[in-house]
C-alpha cells in the first residue's frame, strides 16, 4: 500500500511540474495504438515535448488538486474521458499536430468497427478458384472466371462511411488482404494558455484570418455608414464621403480656395486640357521616331558604301 502511494504522489508531482513548466497541451485519443507507436511518437518529440498517460480518475482528481493555483486547468477536465493522454509542448502547435497525427498504421477490417470513409473493391484478378464465387455473389460483387480464376470486373462499394463492417464485408476484405482502416493517435482538444479548442483550428492559416478580418472590417463599415453611427474602421469613409461633399458644394457656389484652383480651372477650360493630352503623346511619338529615322538614315549609308566603296 506504501508503494502504491508514493507512485500516486510521484505521478501528481509529475503532472504538476508538466502543468507549469509546458504552456500547451494536446489531449490525445490512444484508441487501437500499439505501444510501438507510442514509443515512435515519444522518439519524434524528444526535445520538443512529452508524452504522460495515466488513469483518468487520476488525473481529474490531480487536477482538482491543482485547481485552487492553476484555475485554468479545470477546462480540461470535461474532456479527461476514454482513452485518452497528454503531449506537453512548448513547440509550434501546428508542428506537434503534425508530428502526432502522422504516425498511423493500416489495420484490417474488423466487425462492427466503423468505417472511417467509403471503402471500396476494385476491379481485380483475385486469382482465387472458381468455388469462391458464390461468396462474392453473396455480397453483389460481380465476377467472372477468367483464365481459371475469378476477376472481379468492376469496383464496388462495400460499406459506406459511417456504418458498421459486417461479418461477411470484414471476411471479404481480409479476403482480398484490403486493410482499409488506419490507427494511430487523435488530437481530441488543444490546450493553449488557458485556453482550449478543437485541433481543427490548427489548420487555419494566416491567409485565411487576414481574409476574415478584412471581411469583418468592411461589414461593420458598411453598417455604421448605412445607419449613421460612427466606429473606427468607418471614420476614414466618413471623412473622403464629407470631403466630396465640401468639394461638390464649392464647385458649385464657385468658391475657390487654393487647394483646388486646378480643379477649377480644369472644369471650366476642359479644352485646354484635352488638346494637351495629344500634343504630349505627339511630342512623345516624334521623339521616338527621331532615333529610328536616324538609324534608317545611317542604314542606307552604309548600304551606299558597301555597294560602290569597292570601285573607288
Amino acid at each position: 500500500m506504501g508503494s502504491v502511494r508514493e507512485k500516486k504522489t510521484e505521478y501528481f508531482n509529475k503532472l504538476r511540474e508538466y502543468f507549469e513548466e509546458y504552456k500547451s497541451i494536446f489531449i490525445v485519443g490512444v484508441d487501437n495504438v500499439s505501444s510501438q507507436q507510442m514509443h515512435q511518437v515519444r522518439k519524434n518529440l524528444r526535445g520538443r515535448g512529452v508524452v504522460l498517460m495515466g488513469k483518468n480518475t487520476m488525473v481529474r482528481r490531480a487536477i482538482r488538486g491543482f485547481v485552487n493555483d492553476l484555475p485554468d486547468l479545470e477546462k480540461l477536465l470535461p474532456f479527461v474521458r476514454g482513452n485518452v493522454g497528454f503531449i506537453f509542448t512548448n513547440d509550434s502547435l501546428q508542428e506537434i499536430k503534425e508530428v502526432i497525427i502522422s504516425n498511423k498504421v493500416a489495420a484490417p477490417a474488423r466487425a462492427g468497427a466503423i468505417a472511417p470513409e467509403d471503402i471500396w473493391v476494385t476491379a481485380v484478378n483475385t486469382g482465387m478458384e472458381p468455388g469462391k464465387t458464390s461468396f462474392f455473389q453473396a455480397l453483389g460483387v460481380p465476377t467472372k472466371i477468367a483464365r481459371g480464376t475469378i476477376e472481379i470486373v468492376s469496383d464496388v462499394k462495400v460499406v459506406e462511411a459511417g456504418n458498421k463492417v459486417g461479418p461477411s464485408e470484414a471476411a471479404l476484405l481480409n479476403l482480398l488482404n484490403i486493410s482499409p482502416f488506419t490507427y494511430g493517435l487523435t488530437v481530441v482538444q488543444v490546450y493553449d494558455n488557458g485556453q482550449t479548442f478543437p485541433a481543427s483550428i490548427l489548420d487555419i492559416t494566416n491567409e485565411e484570418l487576414v481574409g476574415h478580418f478584412v471581411s469583418a472590417v468592411s461589414t461593420i463599415s458598411a453598417v455604421s455608414l448605412a445607419v449613421g453611427y460612427p466606429t473606427l474602421p468607418s471614420v476614414g469613409h466618413t471623412l473622403i464621403n464629407n470631403y466630396k461633399d465640401l468639394l461638390a458644394v464649392a464647385i458649385a457656389s464657385k468658391y475657390i480656395y487654393p487647394e483646388i484652383e486646378e480643379l477649377m480651372d480644369r472644369i471650366e477650360n476642359p479644352e485646354k486640357y484635352a488638346s494637351a493630352a495629344p500634343a504630349a503623346a505627339a511630342a512623345s511619338g516624334s521623339s521616338d521616331a527621331a532615333p529610328a529615322a536616324a538609324a534608317e538614315e545611317d542604314e542606307e549609308s552604309e548600304d551606299d558604301d558597301m555597294g560602290f566603296g569597292l570601285f573607288d
